[in-house]
């Protein structure tokens, strides 16, 4: 009874991977990749425990939405077959995710994973559920008009210009009803407010904002319109009257949303959509840059969409003038589905449908 428990969830993860990430091969590991990969997989598969498996496979099935999912955790060491090296996390993302992942600085361990919090290479294991992962993004230089984020290697390029984009709305808190739960201090993060929130985040369509600031005590919040059992921010207990279509069609799109955190070297954002994001904050910019950056995040991956040590630069240098008016050096600015900026159809996000602010609490 027991082994056939254990082959039905085997079946189970099976048919939950990716097309291309495994294939049939009669040359060894050393000469076909595709052939080590299977092998490697079988491997990991073989030393995981009946109850993890059946972790792994629930993540894989929920596909990253609703209640969080628990780690799944395997020994930290690499998988070895033939010369091939396999970390198993990795292994898991390239199987069940992204066919093309190749590195391990290719990924961003997310906030809601608990291996997380612990940030030590001396821990035995490592979690390997692949949506506790995100693929990690970084501007493409020189950027185009609007900026496509792509995996590279953590870069980080401080510059002591920051950008300009209209004044914002007064600034405003109201209190969030999601103030529990068990998360540890941050108070190394230089912006953390310690016992109250540290970012506001507002809901707005085209110039109108739709109710009330959202303030964010905890480390992360999500902001979705459709996610299952899913806490956080909600957009779609937010109800307007005669709704421009284009509106409806685009909160149609924002599903699972995104998923905010605020970390050591800044704020983050995860799209766990199925459509792009287009995000915007006075760090994002090139260095030298004095026009507005926007960069496009897609499903499945991560930003830095606020620096800190970047903002303290900027700040530092706040003494600039810029012709076209003043800018909030603490806030950002992410669109749903649509882009705005130079050389694209929307010049102000102001012009895109669905669009969020959030409005970080510097003291």
């Amino acid at each position: 009874m027991f082994g056939s428990r254990r082959s039905g969830v085997l079946r189970r993860l099976w048919r939950s991977r990716c097309s291309k990430a495994g294939g049939e091969s009669g040359q060894n590991a050393d000469q076909d990749p595709q052939s080590g990969l299977k092998l490697a997989t079988h491997s990991l598969l073989k030393r995981l425990k009946d109850d993890q498996l059946e972790l792994l496979a629930r993540a894989l099935e929920a596909r990253g939405t609703g209640d969080r999912t628990h780690c799944v955790s395997f020994p930290r060491s690499e998988l070895r077959i033939g010369r091939q090296h396999y970390w198993p996390q990795v292994l898991t993302c390239k199987l069940f995710r992204w066919p093309d992942l190749k590195h391990l600085h290719q990924l961003k361990r997310l906030c809601i994973c608990d291996c997380f919090w612990r940030m030590s290479e001396d821990h035995p294991t490592v979690c390997c559920n692949p949506y506790h992962f995100s693929r990690l993004c970084e501007p493409e230089t020189p950027p185009p008009p609007y900026s496509k984020l792509l995996p590279s290697n953590n870069r980080k390029t401080i510059d002591g210009l920051f950008e300009h984009e209209a004044a914002h709305e007064h600034r405003a808190t109201e209190p969030s009803s999601n103030t529990n739960g068990d998360w540890p201090d941050f108070s190394l993060s230089p912006h953390t407010v310690r016992d109250g929130h540290w970012c506001s985040v507002a809901y707005w369509e085209y110039r109108t904002r739709v109710g009330r600031l959202y303030a964010v005590h905890e480390p992360s919040v999500g902001v979705f319109c459709d996610l299952p059992r899913g806490t956080g921010f909600c957009l779609g207990h937010l109800h307007v009257d005669n709704r421009h279509e284009l509106v409806r069609r685009t909160r149609g799109k924002i599903g699972s949303g995104i998923l905010l955190s605020q970390e050591r070297d800044g704020v983050w954002a995860y799209n766990r959509s199925e459509h792009p994001v287009f995000v915007n904050s006075p760090t994002l910019g090139p260095p030298g840059a004095r026009a507005l950056s926007v960069h496009k995040v897609l499903p499945g991956y991560s930003a830095k969409v606020f620096d800190y040590d970047r903002s303290r630069a900027l700040q530092r240098a706040a003494g600039s003038e810029f012709p076209d008016g003043p800018s909030d050096p603490n806030s950002i600015r992410i669109s749903f589905a649509k882009g705005w900026g130079p050389c694209y159809s929307r010049q102000f996000i102001t012009s895109c449908p669905c669009w969020l602010e959030i409005l970080l609490n510097h003291t």
